[in-house]
């Protein structure tokens, strides 16, 4: 679909490796020339290149199943997660020297060709290039293209995602958080280069730049995660002064969301926590919403599952399988839940960013050195509660919810994390005047 203002256009590249860089890439295809591009399986792309990102996805996808291997899965992810090694925050001091990571990568892009055939298309128009995957980025930087955007989709990143002398990078980098821009600066990205955007959340979620529908959704949410008025007693001034009038009873039942990853990891933790609400479901107290995205093999899973336990999934019995057969098809599907979700429960992916729209997040178990800088935000700004047993969620989700903590997470998401991510990254290509 080519892009809605003909005075906004760019390339938009993203990655299909899990659904982190194509969610980021999904709310700028109104920007998007011609098509939201994905550089490692477009038409464009060669066959050497396609075969290169080939075995590094189903790396990554093996090695995040692998995990939950005692002992041997642990140590084959360990190492592998060593390669994703990010030094810790404290003290504000990084070696900004080229890693072998970082070698390697220039020596794909500039000796094997890798994204080379991607940028050799995108020179046909004379146009931003919009990346939410930094190897994209990096081939554009290094093969001579001048506007150069990386949209950072983790709250810290890797040495890797800068080329090899940062302080002449051609890349603008659009952070999701003030630690993502402290992160590049200690890289030696320079300043000038680093503009702080927040994550580019989906514009259906938002209803604009004044944030009509968010609003609206927040006003619903709160009821339901407040039922005791434990915030409310003490915010409702507060609270009506960003929102509105609110309703005293929501227009849903409570209703959970838990998402598996792309690489299908912990989906049995979602059976797990069916299992133990089970009773709270079919009093209607509860509604629980399994997110398999375009995983067939965890939509059967879920559905087998439900089934030996007797619960239907056509949505009316309070557990929907959210399940499409493409992501632009998922992430459409899964936007619409939205609206009605109260809390998502979630490894700290991409997805730590969505409780900007007041929605309190389960943090499962993170994938990943970048997941756990994400679970430390969660924290710090307080939106996050890291999970207890899912055995027990029946007992320790409600405990939390009469407290009215939720409802107090889901106004510190709305406050705290930034959701005009996406129009933000918007002015920060085009400018003012919406020109490039």
């Amino acid at each position: 679909m080519p892009a809605t203002d003909p005075s906004k256009r760019a390339w938009v590249v993203s990655v299909d490796m899990g659904y982190g860089h194509q969610r980021a890439a999904y709310p700028l295809n109104e920007i998007a020339n011609e098509r939201i591009i994905t550089a490692n399986n477009d038409q464009m792309v060669s066959d050497r290149e396609r075969a290169i990102w080939h075995w590094t996805r189903l790396g990554y996808e093996a090695v995040s199943r692998l995990k939950g291997i005692p002992f041997l899965g642990r140590l084959i992810f360990g190492f592998y997660d060593s390669l994703q090694y990010i030094a810790p925050f404290y003290p504000f001091k990084v070696d900004a020297r080229p890693t072998p990571t970082v070698r390697r990568l220039k020596k794909l892009i500039t000796r094997w060709g890798l994204c080379g055939s991607l940028v050799d298309y995108v020179k046909r128009e004379n146009l931003p290039l919009v990346a939410t995957h930094f190897i994209p980025a990096l081939a554009a930087d290094y093969l001579g293209l001048e506007r150069v955007y990386c949209v950072v989709t983790d709250t810290d990143i890797n040495r890797a995602w800068a080329i090899d002398r940062p302080q002449n990078t051609r890349i603008t980098y659009l952070a999701p958080s003030r630690h993502a821009t402290m992160r590049l600066r200690q890289y030696g990205v320079p300043e000038s280069r680093i503009v702080f955007t927040g994550f580019p959340l989906p514009r259906e979620n938002l209803g604009g730049p004044k944030q009509a529908v968010l609003k609206q959704d927040l006003g619903q949410r709160l009821p339901n995660l407040d039922p005791n008025r434990k915030f409310l007693s003490k915010y409702e001034e507060t609270v009506r002064k960003h929102l509105g009038a609110l309703p005293t009873r929501s227009n849903h039942p409570l209703t959970l969301t838990y998402m598996v990853g792309g690489a299908g990891a912990q989906s049995e933790i979602g059976i797990t926590l069916v299992r133990s609400l089970l009773a709270k479901i079919q009093q209607g107290k509860i509604w629980v919403n399994l997110v398999a995205g375009t995983r067939l093999d965890v939509a059967s899973y879920f559905n087998r599952e439900l089934e030996a336990l007797g619960v239907k999934t056509d949505g009316k019995s309070g557990v929907k399988v959210i399940y499409a057969l493409d992501k632009r098809a998922y992430f459409a599907a899964f936007n619409q839940e939205l609206h009605e979700t109260d809390i998502i429960w979630t490894k700290p992916s991409e997805m730590s960013f969505y409780t900007a729209l007041g929605i309190p997040i389960i943090i499962a178990p993170p994938v990943g050195a970048h997941e756990k800088f994400n679970q430390q935000w969660l924290s710090h700004i307080g939106s996050g509660f890291v999970q207890e047993d899912p055995k027990y969620a029946d007992q320790w989700l409600f405990y939390v919810l009469e407290t009215g903590k939720y409802a107090e997470a889901a106004w510190d998401g709305f406050m705290e994390a930034p959701s005009l991510g996406t129009y933000s990254i918007e002015d920060a290509v085009f400018g003012s005047t919406g020109n490039a």
